[in-house]
């Protein structure tokens, strides 16, 4: 358990776009959260097979396996957002191009399984460095793809995300098999 508490973040801390991904936790410890986070979406993942993973659920959207390398891709980049803010580093950061990333990565490639471990693995690295902030970094802000942000905003983000996408497994990808 982290020793701090780390409430939501305010909507002045996040552009207003990340809102309905904030709007999606409900539960005040964070790190928990995210913890809890990983452990489901790996064992939603997990319980589909190989052939699952190349399933869209229409046509021109993502398959499972580009859904779980478009989720490590995102948290490694919110992460490495949180790092530099945490650190004081006031450069602006630039934005990405999510569909750009799907596009360009290995996915359809590589093993549902090993998409799987590398979102945990990613998942653990996040945790590492969010068990290691003290109360001045959590409120550290920075700017990003032109908005300002917090650090306790990127980890509500990411696992807003997360969740926003798993639901969307669940309800599109899932559901019928």
């Amino acid at each position: 358990m982290h020793p701090l508490a780390i409430p939501p973040p305010e909507p002045a801390e996040y552009a207003p776009f990340y809102g309905r991904y904030i709007s999606l936790i409900s539960e005040q410890n964070i790190l928990a959260t995210l913890e809890t986070q990983a452990q489901e979406t790996s064992a939603l993942l997990s319980a589909h097979g190989e052939p699952d993973g190349d399933l869209r659920y229409a046509p021109g959207k993502w398959s499972v396996k580009e859904v779980c390398g478009h989720l490590s891709d995102t948290e490694r980049i919110f992460a490495y957002r949180a790092l530099r803010m945490a650190r004081a580093d006031r450069t602006p950061l630039a934005g990405f191009e999510q569909d750009d990333y799907v596009r360009n990565g290995p996915f359809g490639r590589c093993r549902l399984a090993d998409l799987v471990d590398d979102l945990a693995r990613v998942r653990q690295a996040t945790l590492s460095l969010f068990r290691s902030l003290d109360q001045a970094a959590w409120g550290a802000r920075g700017v990003a793809n032109n908005h300002e942000v917090s650090v306790r905003a990127i980890a509500y983000i990411i696992a807003g995300h997360e969740l926003h996408h798993r639901r969307i497994l669940e309800e599109r990808y899932f559901a019928g098999i």
